[in-house]
């Protein structure tokens, strides 16, 4: 089916493929999702490749009877503590009388001319901002006079076997990679708006295994980072807290957790399982939500200590803060954000699709949506970047996807 891309989300605890087609306005039209459980990741990275090969296969093939056709390549997203990054800067002389294309090149080659362990891979070089013969502000200085340019640049690692791993799994379920993108990069081309990331905005998505974070300021991502923390936490201390199974735990969590006790009537009861075969018991729903309270509390308060203040940027986030991801739906999670924060804060829904959008509106599909975002912006170079990446065992698997990231800048916007 011409202009079908599909977005594979391999995450902690739920695996999720979205089908769309690119429609001639540039608009993506939801035709099919896929979801299965997860059970071969741990912390965002892969533990158990045939496992996750098996749940990846499970997803595929419901999203292929959902849409109706045969899905033969994805474009996926890495996340996991593994992922780090840092700011760097290029500066190079102008060759001709005006900057071209060469010229971009040459100023974010010499912004990656990094040392980088021997276990690690770019994932990722984003152009935050370009300045041509010290103005600054620029976003694209092709067609400029000027005699220098430089360029400021977010760059992303990753480590090369857990990014290898993901490929094979996804060769072993008989599918081409097209592109890989770090999910939180893919969560905020979902959710975010051209305005909040003009004024400044913190995109936190809280998945299943990690909380994914990424920091806009004047349009450019200035900051990214993983905890691997997320609600399968918060599952466990159900487990332990009411001595139930882990699966029914992980129900009560969907259902009934709440991230502010203040937020629940004592007489409200729910029926939690009990271990063993025993009766199942009744328990106040605020006894829950002062177990759940804690550890939300935890994550998003290791979030402003540890990445926002640390960062340098929280006091330029004039948009606040944009929760998404499938725990971002616990009740009060916002509420709670808002008072550890010191900031606005709003969940985050996918936007700006067609089709059966309906079937995508909620946060914990932020990300597989995102990655359909990503591989239509890197549409005209997917059938190259297909070829050059299939092959496993090839040293330097992801070193020429570098090559398809430096026309990014054009997209960042």
């Amino acid at each position: 089916m011409p202009g079908l891309i599909v977005g594979l989300d391999i995450g902690t605890t739920k695996i999720c493929a979205v089908v769309g087609e690119v429609e001639s306005d540039g608009l993506v039209e939801i035709k099919g999702i896929g979801l299965s459980e997860s059970t071969g990741l741990r912390k965002g990275m892969v533990v158990n490749i045939e496992q996750t090969v098996q749940s990846i296969r499970a997803a595929i093939h419901e999203a292929e009877l959902m849409a109706g056709c045969e899905i033969h390549s994805v474009h996926v997203g890495i996340a996991g503590n593994h992922i780090s990054s840092l700011n760097s800067h290029g500066v190079i002389a102008v060759s001709g009388n005006e900057i071209d294309r060469h010229d971009i090149e040459r100023a974010i080659d010499a912004a990656k001319a990094i040392a980088i362990p021997a276990d690690r891979e770019v994932l990722h070089i984003l152009p935050q901002e370009f300045i041509v013969d010290n103005q600054r502000g620029i976003l694209d200085p092709l067609g400029m006079a000027g005699v220098r340019l430089e360029v400021d640049v977010h760059i992303v690692t990753g480590a090369t076997t857990s990014a290898k791993n993901i490929y094979r799994s996804c060769n072993r379920s008989d599918l081409d990679v097209d592109g890989m993108s770090l999910e939180c990069l893919a969560s905020a081309r979902a959710v975010l708006s051209a305005e909040e990331r003009e004024l400044g905005v913190a995109l936190i998505d809280l998945g299943g295994g990690t909380s994914d974070i990424a920091l806009f300021v004047n349009d450019a991502i200035k900051y990214t980072a993983v905890l691997p923390l997320g609600g399968q936490n918060v599952t466990n201390d159900i487990a332990f807290g009411l001595k139930t199974p882990i699966a029914a735990a992980e129900k009560i969590k969907l259902n009934y957790a709440c991230a502010l006790a203040e937020l629940v009537r004592g007489d409200d009861l729910i029926e939690v399982p009990s271990v063993g075969g025993v009766m199942p018991k009744r328990i106040s729903r605020q006894v829950l939500a002062e177990i759940c309270e804690p550890r939300m509390d935890e994550i998003l308060s290791i979030i402003d200590r540890d990445f926002l203040v640390k960062s340098g940027f929280k006091d330029r986030l004039g948009a606040g803060v944009v929760l998404t991801g499938g725990s971002s739906m616990i009740e009060g999670c916002c509420e709670l954000a808002e008072e550890i924060f010191g900031m606005p804060v709003r969940i985050g829904y996918p936007r700006n699709v067609g089709g059966l959008k309906d079937l995508v509106n909620n946060p914990k599909y932020a990300t597989a949506v995102g990655l359909l975002r990503e591989a239509q912006a890197q549409a005209p170079m997917v059938n190259t970047a297909s070829k050059q990446i299939v092959e496993e065992n090839e040293p330097g698997l992801l070193s020429r996807v570098v090559q398809t990231m430096k026309s990014w800048f054009s997209d960042i916007k």
